[in-house]
């Protein structure tokens, strides 16, 4: 596969910048040198909602810095640059294409594993101005992705990924991501990501719910707020 670079790091805190609207900590700022990363994300990092954001499988968002090229051109915005989507890495050259869940990545001194795909909600619209991005990120399957931490350590832009691992390699991220989003999948496959244990397990419990043929799924809440 291509290789990757970390390009930049981003941490965000809580803060209300909606009034009348749930706290968030979307709004990341560029940190430099290195940056400790832990179990659940990185050292300064906050989430706001810690029942859908947060957590040991989603301790760190991954966006690819090519994407935003595209946005701009897509948009008219010249403010779409890399950190704009709250995400805590950007990275070069990977797609959600080009990754497969459950592949491992050294990266500094840390050990890191692609754990599931973004689920855009309301606050990306509501952070970006624009009411249509949660539902833009879902049809183009430009969503990024989430690490988990296997091996705590050291980050900072520059660092190269290394592949260590790739234990899932007929489900991509955009494959899965797209599954998951859109609930059009075929009963075996939903099965088989069922039981998948590099996949989330938040993810893993919706596909068995779509393996038993339960696909309804109330999205207007996630992407309306």
């Amino acid at each position: 596969m291509k290789h990757a670079e970390l390009l930049s790091i981003y941490i965000g805190r809580v803060a209300n910048p909606w009034p009348g609207k749930e706290a968030s900590a979307i709004g990341k700022t560029l940190v430099t040198g290195a940056q400790s990363l832990m179990s659940e994300g990185l050292v300064g990092d906050q989430q706001a909602d810690r029942s859908v954001h947060g957590g040991p499988d989603k301790a760190v968002h991954v966006y690819c810095a090519a994407h935003y090229p595209v946005w701009r051109d897509e948009l008219g915005r010249d403010d779409m640059v890399p950190g704009r989507f709250g995400e805590n890495f950007a990275v070069s050259e990977w797609s959600e294409h080009d990754v497969c869940i459950g592949d491992v990545f050294t990266i500094g001194t840390a050990t890191v594993q692609i754990s599931q795909g973004r689920q855009p909600c309301w606050k990306l619209a509501m952070h970006t101005g624009n009411d249509r991005m949660a539902y833009l990120f879902q049809t183009t399957g430009r969503t990024g992705w989430y690490f988990r931490v296997l091996e705590t350590g050291e980050v900072a832009a520059g660092d190269q990924f290394t592949l260590i691992d790739r234990p899932c390699p007929d489900w991509s991220v955009a494959d899965v991501t797209r599954a998951r989003l859109t609930r059009k999948v075929s009963t075996a496959d939903a099965k088989t990501l069922s039981n998948l244990p590099e996949l989330a397990d938040d993810w893993r419990r919706a596909f068995a719910r779509f393996a038993g043929g339960d696909v309804a799924e109330d999205t207007s809440k996630r992407l309306g707020g």
